[in-house]
């Protein structure tokens, strides 16, 4: 294994054409420079240099690797700088994965304010619902993952990550525009007993389920999907009602479509997670910092 410095010394050894102008050159004493160029030819195996009258001349080793040299330097030297400029966040790549709704609203005011504040830092955008999200983290598919979670739902953490509570989402019923509830400021979940109802993705479905059993009765689900723009069409055509995170109605997209909070209230958490050692990565804090703001700004909407 070669050792940098004595490829840099040996880089300079070339250049100057001799051990007493290299010595010069780097500050060293010429005693100095023979030793690690005697270092660096037991790590070789073979002599580097012979004597030509008052200089030196490369052995075909020498010529080797002195051909190697400048490039062996030159890959350390952008390496540093590729360092020092994550440590000191001028760039960084963080991959996040999340899930539709948070996409469509935490993510894009978190990342206007990182592009703004630290260009450098790149984010590569996933999407999947959780649990799926988590288990990509712990696959080490993507560095930051958020999810949600519901009371008396949560699941426990892993102990190799770390949460990051960023938000509570209060939850709302979709109604169309003329339903005769849409006039009420909020909506109590026992009057929706009679409804057909749009069901989300297993977690938001499982939640639904459990909610309308708490209040007597098992809503009738007659359609399931996951797809927040295909929920609302389904609702202003009048085929069914849907329970819906307030996160949705900021991308709200049907004239014919109203969104009441339900009573009594209810919410999910939601959360970012990633990996305990990964807290101390200049990118990644600089994100999770931004999505903490986020979540802040959007607290109690």
């Amino acid at each position: 294994m070669f050792d940098s410095r004595h490829i840099r010394t040996f880089h300079e050894v070339v250049a100057a054409g001799s051990y007493s102008a290299a010595a010069r050159s780097l500050g060293y004493t010429q005693p100095a420079i023979t030793q690690q160029m005697k270092a660096l030819e037991r790590t070789v195996g073979v002599p580097l240099f012979t004597r030509a009258g008052r200089g030196l001349r490369l052995t075909e080793a020498g010529e080797a690797l002195a051909r190697h040299a400048e490039v062996i330097l030159g890959s350390l030297d952008a390496a540093q700088q590729q360092l020092g400029a994550l440590s000191r966040l001028r760039a960084g790549r963080v991959r996040v994965c999340a899930f539709p709704s948070a996409n469509a609203t935490l993510i894009p005011e978190a990342m206007a304010r990182l592009i703004a504040e630290h260009p450098g830092v790149r984010v590569e955008l996933l999407e999947a619902e959780p649990p799926e999200s988590v288990r990509k983290l712990l696959r080490g598919e993507c560095d930051v993952a958020l999810a949600f979670s519901y009371p008396g739902g949560e699941a426990e953490v892993p102990e190799e990550l770390v949460e990051i509570p960023l938000m509570e989402d209060r939850l709302t019923v979709l109604l169309p525009v003329g339903h005769p509830l849409a006039r009420r400021h909020a909506v109590r979940l026992a009057d929706l007993a009679e409804e057909r109802w749009i069901a989300g993705c297993p977690r938001c479905r499982a939640n639904l389920l459990k909610i309308c059993a708490d209040e007597g009765y098992a809503p009738d689900v007659v359609f399931t999907t996951d797809d927040n723009l295909a929920v609302q069409s389904l609702v202003a055509a009048g085929v069914g009602i849907a329970l819906m995170p307030s996160l949705v109605l900021s991308f709200m997209c049907h004239a014919k479509v109203t969104g009441r909070l339900v009573e009594p209230h209810q919410h999910r958490r939601v959360s970012a997670y990633v990996l305990r050692e990964h807290l101390r990565i200049p990118a990644t804090a600089v994100v999770l910092d931004e999505l903490r703001r986020a979540g802040a700004s959007r607290a109690g909407c």
